[in-house]
């Protein structure tokens, strides 16, 4: 009964805690940028001071790394990573476009679940709560329970420090009962905006289960390439740096040696000078027995973060005293071999290739074996090897004649600070990156019209007149033709107005009144004539102008209309000047042009078919159909000529 009642009780914390930090992102998410930073100043400055004591505590209470390297941690979640965000922007407007109208504008996601590992525990609680609070979220941090005093202090001193520099209380928040059933209530609650998960594969799927928005990272196999270019020396030094950082606990450190069969031997011997010992066939059978957990082929808890001469004698082989790493030669990559996998403490496999090819080859299978897309590291002089290397490798972080693990968290390169590192889709992540606050906070777009979109239907109760704009002298044509330019209006014609023009048409060409529903379908197969719309062919060269056609597709344009609607269809037509009287001109006569009273889609392909246009003024009837199929052909030439049915209808 006392497992369950533990279980209930860490949910209830889970849920207290979740509604603290959710009424206090409220009030935090309304913070000014200068306030922001504020606290996120003050809690960096607190972790920074207290870095030396959280790191003792870490190894007292997990028994993983060494103080040295865990100081060095805490530094780099506390000033590293705040020197990073420090000019962030992560209130109000980020960016302006005004070229393309776009206002992007920040807004905080609401409450960070953070689940925190043994391997690495103050220094990600650090880091995870400068990169929240930076994008104005609150957290609830869920630690290991191997763990939980440390993380918990660490939450201590950002919190009070928070507090001490105007932050909402309950904004930070931690877990002291935490279990399994806790975290997942953590993850799953509704008061959950986003989870920032690092941990085991399980508790990354987990997260990933839960419903919420998820940032987790895969496992890192990462194998270390020396090419025959390399400063051999130095990239011995650097390999066992990485390797021995916190003996090992930070999955981007290196795995494996890659090197050139051209630079093998130096590189042999520059490891044995540094440190390293190489063991024998049998030792490395032992190694692999302890090392790797049975059943679940992941590394046993007993040797995780421990040096090197402490592993050695867990698995009953002595070495020097002044042993660094461990080294097993191998020449094969997957569970036979379980020394190819990640180990999690100063342990490396040893492999030689005959290029750069080949060595594209053996690292993308070591990290398919348990590293797909996290990290690969490479030593080199020559900038083609490098991008032919990098470009081809299944990892997202490739630092170059450095530390693997320091390049890839940000120390060592330019590269964001960070402590939890994304592995890709090939790594069942979200995202490849480090993370940061950019990840934590959602972005409003607000966006101006840069196309006018057409409006195709107005209700007859809201009929509306078009604006006045300058008149053009001369509607668009065929190619060779110019059509005068006459006053004309914005008619909406009503549901009866319609139905008698249609009736008409209908009339005129012998269609039974039953085609009604289907203007198109009693003619489907008519002549040019038998539609209602006037098509004529294209003219060949030196054709009259007469013909009234474009020798090329044009898109339809339409000139502002600026005179007001008639009260009705039948209203007399504007009267025509007599060609006595109109003013002698020397350009030539506007052709005739037909414009159609009705148009529908099966005119519309005629005329596609014949490579035809269709001329329509303002009264004309086009059904959508037909209006959609030749926007998209660019069959119809709009005028402002009334057209000929509609002008029978107003002398009637």
């Amino acid at each position: 009964m006392s497992l369950r009642d533990s279980d209930l009780i860490s949910i209830q914390e889970a849920r207290q805690l979740l509604e603290q930090a959710s009424e206090a992102q409220q009030k935090f998410a309304v913070f000014s940028q200068t306030q922001v930073d504020a606290v996120v100043d003050a809690c960096a400055e607190a972790a920074t001071v207290a870095g030396e004591q959280l790191a003792r505590l870490a190894v007292e209470e997990t028994g993983y790394g060494n103080v040295p390297d865990k100081i060095i941690k805490n530094r780099l979640a506390s000033v590293d990573v705040h020197r990073a965000i420090r000019g962030m922007k992560t209130v109000g407007i980020l960016r302006e476009d005004r070229e393309k109208g776009i206002l992007e504008v920040a807004s905080p996601i609401g409450v960070v679940a953070a689940v925190i590992p043994c391997t690495n525990p103050t220094s990600t609680a650090i880091y995870k709560t400068l990169i929240s609070l930076k994008a104005r979220n609150a957290i609830v941090l869920s630690p290991h329970p191997s763990a939980m005093r440390c993380i918990c202090e660490a939450v201590s001193v950002m919190s009070r420090a928070a507090l001490r520099a105007g932050a909402p209380e309950g904004l930070i928040g931690c877990l002291q009962h935490p279990t399994m059933q806790g975290t997942q209530e953590l993850m799953k609650h509704r008061l959950t905006g986003v989870i920032l998960a690092t941990g085991g594969t399980g508790l990354v799927r987990a997260a990933y289960s839960s419903g919420k928005p998820a940032y987790g990272v895969g496992p890192g196999n990462v194998p270390s390439y020396i090419e025959r270019t390399a400063n051999v020396r130095k990239a011995v030094a650097d390999i066992i740096a990485g390797k021995t950082f916190d003996y090992g606990t930070i999955c981007s450190s290196e795995q494996a040696i890659v090197a050139d069969e051209a630079v093998r031997e130096q590189a042999l011997e520059e490891l044995r000078q540094q440190g390293a010992y190489f063991l024998t066939p049998d030792e490395i059978q032992r190694l692999g027995a302890l090392v790797i957990a049975p059943g679940s082929f992941t590394p046993n808890p007993k040797i995780v973060g421990k040096p090197a001469t402490m592993i050695a004698e867990m698995a009953g082989i002595k070495v020097p005293s002044s042993t660094r790493v461990l080294i097993a030669k191998l020449d094969a990559v997957g569970r036979e071999q379980p020394l190819s996998s990640e180990k999690l403490s100063p342990i490396l496999a040893f492999y030689s290739v005959a290029n750069t090819a080949a060595a594209i080859d053996l690292c993308t299978r070591i990290l398919r074996f348990g590293g797909l897309g996290h990290t690969c590291s490479m030593h080199s002089q020559s900038e083609a090897a490098v991008r032919e290397f990098g470009s081809a490798v299944p990892a997202f972080r490739i630092p170059i004649n450095t530390s693997s693990v320091h390049g890839s968290i940000g120390y060592s390169t330019n590269l964001f600070p960070a402590m939890t590192l994304g592995c890709g889709a090939p790594g069942g992540n979200i995202t490849s990156d480090n993370i940061g606050p950019q990840h934590l906070m959602d972005i409003k777009r607000i966006a101006w019209e840069s196309r006018a979109i057409e409006h195709r239907t107005i209700p007859a109760d809201r009929r509306m007149i078009a604006e006045a704009a300058p008149a053009a002298s001369y509607v668009a044509a065929p190619a060779g033709t110019q059509v005068p330019s006459v006053t004309a209006v914005a008619i909406v014609p009503d549901r009866q107005t319609i139905a008698r023009i249609v009736e008409r048409v209908f009339e005129q060409r012998g269609i039974p009144r039953g085609a009604a529903a289907n203007p198109g379908a009693g003619h489907s197969h008519g002549t040019a004539d038998s539609g209602a719309a006037k098509v004529v062919a294209a003219p060949s060269p030196g054709a009259s102008a007469s013909a009234a056609t474009a020798t090329a597709p044009r898109p339809a344009v339409s000139i502002p209309l600026i005179a007001p609607a008639p009260s009705s269809m039948s209203a007399s037509p504007p009267k025509q000047e007599s060609p006595k009287a109109a003013a002698p001109s020397s350009a030539p006569a506007a052709p005739q042009v037909n414009v159609s009273a009705f148009v529908s889609e099966n005119d519309v392909r005629m005329a596609i078919t014949r490579q035809e246009k269709i001329f329509i003024g303002p009264k004309t009837i086009v059904t959508p159909s037909a209006r959609d199929l030749a926007s998209t052909n660019e069959v119809f030439v709009e005028t402002l000529i009334l057209p000929s049915g509609a002008q029978k209808s107003r002398a009637d």
